[in-house]
């Protein structure tokens, strides 16, 4: 027997590698080729899915770990940072898709607990895919990744509470004595928790981290001791690993727990996604057709709007409501969980499974590319988007400068800004810097610089500050299509400024000279240049370079200081789940 299933799931790992060889191909989330691996081994196809009880217990495992690793991120800390317009755009981004999805699920016949189901279950969007992708563009700094971040993050913890109750209406029971006894049993194990996650755990972490080995099993000990405590309260076991994550997201060692625990997770979890696209019925997708091209426009269209009539109505700029309206255009993890678990306390048939699968097909496809091509998208549409902006001073438009002409202004300062800032004031020139971090721009307005919060690809912006004006211009973003306009602008209106821009590719940075750049920095090639002239200087005497290196020291920790890294630094661990974060 043991014999089978391991047979069988080295032929689906077999065929999941060439799925996800063909994802990464498209540029596509290789949850997408776990699912159709799936639906290629199941007895609709191949029939490979005979072992069905064992993998789906492999499945089981990869759903709690996934869980886990999402409490990790789930810092209750950081709700302090969330700020007003990541919870108004969380909740009410819920609220509206799951009123107006409840009403489709209704018009298109589904029953009232269905209807009710699939109208929660695609309200929520995937953390991890548009964290990936926002991650891969570089953009994780900029304003709309932020407010993103943030309002997935309340949406994450109302995700627990959903699932809790869920999980708790399994004995049946009237509504309210459900919700009651929800609450009732949902704030003990919370208050619990808290206790021992503050007081208790940080003392046994700490003997505990001294061996990594040891560290890893106590978090994968810790994780399914939790889910059996959970489970043997009538909650899911999903739940409790949830919450396991939770109470260790305040370690000091959560990243590096994260870090490790992260390939088991992602084998684990691979044998979930190949299990729900296993179970699809294509006579019920047949069936379901209608309603699921419904359902799919509703997430890829629907959703966006609502993100920009909130966005618009707090006050920001439609460029910003406009990308964080792109990036809720897909279901989550949480979609396929949560239909799973209604299927297993029998309050949705097993069809409805089928029909949500390949929502999620289709909108994670069709976000991916809406969150990669957000700014060209953008570019399009713009005409368009004034209805979505409200009339006034918007909320992330704000200039803060002195003066209306600079002679030097510098797109992007997160780069290389420091050096070049020295530079600039030997020069004794006004300059201006441009970047669209508003922690940037607000830090460096403090300081007494002339600042601009704004995209150095907004056309309407190199207008406003007047770069016809300017003798300098500095980009410090390896972005083409930014530098291009930049430049193109520049010599519209003063063909003898001079302009530097970045590139990181040799094609790149002739195709930059052919526009019209002065000079093209290559960082890499700086780089290597300046390895190369020690070497030539120092040779290998290690004395001299130990000088270096104590000079290089005073340079990085005068730095850390000045742009506050360790705050972003810790930005990028409580969000990529420690695939950045190191122990201290």
């Amino acid at each position: 027997m043991a014999e089978n299933v391991f047979i069988e799931l080295s032929i689906i790992i077999l065929i999941a590698i060439g799925f996800a060889a063909l994802m990464r191909l498209l540029r596509q989330p290789l949850i997408i080729g776990y699912i159709l691996t799936g639906i290629v081994v199941s007895p609709y196809f191949l029939g490979l899915f005979r072992s069905s009880e064992d993998i789906t217990t492999f499945g089981q495992v990869g759903v709690a770990l996934l869980l886990f690793m999402v409490g990790l991120s789930l810092n209750p800390q950081v709700i302090r940072e969330v700020g007003r317009v990541s919870i108004i755009t969380g909740v009410g981004q819920l609220l509206f898709t799951a009123i107006a999805g409840f009403f489709i699920a209704k018009l298109l016949g589904f029953s009232v607990l269905t209807a009710i189901y699939i109208a929660v279950a695609l309200t929520n969007s995937s953390t991890i895919i548009i964290l990936k992708l926002i991650s891969d563009k570089g953009e994780l700094d900029r304003l709309y990744a932020r407010i993103t971040i943030g309002f997935l993050l309340v949406q994450d913890l109302i995700a627990i509470f959903i699932l809790m109750f869920i999980s708790s209406s399994a004995g049946g029971g009237t509504l309210g004595h459900i919700l009651i006894e929800t609450l009732v049993k949902g704030v003990g194990v919370l208050a619990l928790l808290f206790v021992v996650g503050m007081y208790v755990l940080p003392a046994l972490i700490d003997r505990v981290a001294k061996s990594q080995e040891f560290l890893l099993l106590f978090s994968i000990g810790w994780c399914l001791l939790l889910a059996a405590f959970l489970w043997y309260l009538n909650f899911s076991l999903e739940i409790g690993a949830l919450l396991a994550g939770v109470t260790l997201s305040l370690s000091p060692y959560r990243h590096e727990i994260s870090a490790r625990m992260k390939p088991l997770r992602d084998f684990f979890i691979i044998l979930f996604f190949i299990i729900v696209g296993s179970q699809m019925n294509f006579q019920n997708v047949t069936y379901s057709f209608v309603s699921i091209i419904i359902f799919s426009l509703f997430i890829l269209i629907g959703n966006p709007l609502i993100l920009m009539i909130i966005m618009g109505a707090l006050g920001y700029t439609k460029k910003t409501s406009f990308l964080v309206g792109l990036s809720v255009a897909q279901v989550s993890e949480f979609t396929f969980i949560m239909i799973a678990l209604g299927i297993k306390v029998g309050h949705v048939p097993q069809e409805i499974m089928s029909l949500v699968t390949v929502v999620g097909l289709i909108t994670i496809a069709g976000s991916t590319y809406m969150i990669m091509y957000a700014d060209k998208l953008y570019g399009v549409f713009e005409p368009y988007l004034g209805i979505f902006e409200r009339k006034g001073k918007k909320v992330d438009g704000v200039k803060k400068t002195k003066t209306k002409t600079h002679e030097i202004i510098l797109f992007g300062y997160n780069k290389m800004g420091y050096d070049l800032l020295d530079s600039f004031k030997k020069l004794r020139k006004k300059f201006l810097i441009v970047d669209y971090d508003p922690d940037i721009v607000r830090r460096l307005t403090k300081e007494g610089y002339d600042c601009h919060y704004g995209d150095a690809e907004d056309v309407e912006l190199l207008e406003d500050l007047n770069v016809g004006k300017a003798k300098m211009l500095v980009s410090t973003i390896p972005d083409i299509r930014v530098n291009e306009i930049i430049i193109a602008k520049a010599r519209e209106q003063n063909k003898d400024a001079l302009v530097i821009v970045l590139s990181n590719h040799i094609e790149d940075a002739i195709r930059l000279y052919k526009s019209g750049a002065t000079y093209v920095v290559m960082p890499h090639m700086v780089t290597g240049g300046h390895t190369s002239s020690l070497i030539k200087k120092h040779g290998i005497d290690i004395n001299k370079f130990f000088k270096e290196r104590g000079e290089h020291l005073k340079v990085l920790r005068e730095r850390q200081k000045q742009h506050n890294i360790k705050k972003i630094s810790e930005i990028y661990n409580k969000y990529l789940k420690g695939n950045f974060g190191r122990r201290k």
